[in-house]
């Protein structure tokens, strides 16, 4: 299999840290561009090229209530049943980890989150917003004691004041969460914000034996960017998608990170195949990816929703209409 080879000059650099692991969150994130309606065959094809690649992790949807959503309104992966997940993973190749999403307030985890022992399931992801933390610390600790690695997702941190950001870090910090991510929700952040980020996540979390991880979306064309910065500040958990594959603008590129990082374990053929042949043939449908309106929410540091909204419509090229729809509201 071909490899991506370290550029002459490069030995030791940045990129290359073995500590590093990447997780492919292509049919969660993207799922929020087709209400999570994927087929097992594509699930299955994203999964044999996280294998194939070398990926660390795969997320493959959410842990969703089903008081909340029914399989009339979303797909498989908004529930990500026991059954579904091991229909799309066949049989699971230790290499890749396998993860799910649960929202803090919008999973009924008591019930649908088995034990480990009897889930194919390696990591519970728990995603929350700032008032939320006091549930979603009770989340980590059912993952945890039911045995899964653990993330916490701290969404719309562009939103966060610094001292209510400090308790919460500090808080999380104390419990059995195994990484913490930055979280750029909308878009909206630069390199120095990622900076600052890190600096804050980092103090309490290394003190505390914690990992950071990082989550990008595309809205100003930095997910990539920012993705480097983190790396540079100390993440060790990156997230991508095939493509960039993921909600509005998407996240950053797969195949960019893969290439970046110099670590042989990575191989890149496959996920280029893979994108090829299963992700690109949906981007006219789905429409993600950097786009103006994607842009105007980005740096306004608002929820992607009014752009996507406008995306899906027949006038989605109308960019000054969505332009001045939105600052309407601003003003």
């Amino acid at each position: 299999m071909s490899e991506v080879t370290q550029p002459t000059g490069m030995k030791g650099w940045v990129t290359y840290r073995p500590e590093i692991k990447v997780l492919d969150c292509t049919v969660r994130d993207g799922g929020l561009m087709n209400e999570h309606k994927f087929s097992h065959d594509f699930v299955t094809n994203i999964y044999q090229t996280c294998v194939a690649a070398g990926v660390d992790y795969m997320e493959l949807g959410y842990k969703a209530s089903k008081k909340l959503y029914t399989r009339d309104q979303v797909g498989a992966w908004r529930f990500c049943d026991e059954e579904d997940l091991r229909e799309a993973v066949g049989e699971k190749n230790s290499g890749v980890k396998l993860s799910a999403m649960a929202d803090a307030e919008r999973t009924d985890y008591n019930i649908d989150i088995l034990p480990r022992d009897k889930s194919v399931l390696d990591m519970i992801r728990i995603a929350t917003y700032i008032h939320q933390i006091p549930t979603a610390l009770t989340m980590i600790k059912d993952a945890h004691d039911k045995g899964y690695e653990t993330t916490l997702n701290l969404m719309a941190v562009s939103t966060v004041q610094d001292l209510e950001l400090e308790n919460a870090l500090e808080a999380l910090c104390a419990s059995p969460v195994d990484v913490i991510y930055v979280v750029d929700s909308f878009g909206t952040f630069y390199s120095e914000q990622i900076r600052d980020l890190m600096s804050k996540f980092m103090k309490h979390a290394k003190p505390a034996g914690k990992q950071v991880g990082i989550h990008t979306h595309n809205n100003m064309q930095l997910a990539f960017g920012n993705t480097i910065e983190a790396i540079i500040q100390g993440a060790t958990m990156l997230d991508a998608s095939m493509a960039g594959l993921g909600r509005g603008a998407g996240n950053c590129q797969m195949e960019l990170l893969l290439s970046f990082l110099h670590n042989p374990k990575f191989h890149l053929r496959p996920v280029l195949q893979c994108i090829q042949d299963h992700v690109e043939p949906m981007r006219e449908k789905l429409r993600w990816g950097f786009a103006i309106p994607y842009m105007v929410t980005g740096c306004l540091n608002m929820h992607p929703k009014s752009a996507m909204k406008h995306m899906e419509g027949d006038h989605f090229r109308d960019i000054v209409r969505f332009f001045d729809t939105v600052t309407e509201k601003e003003c």
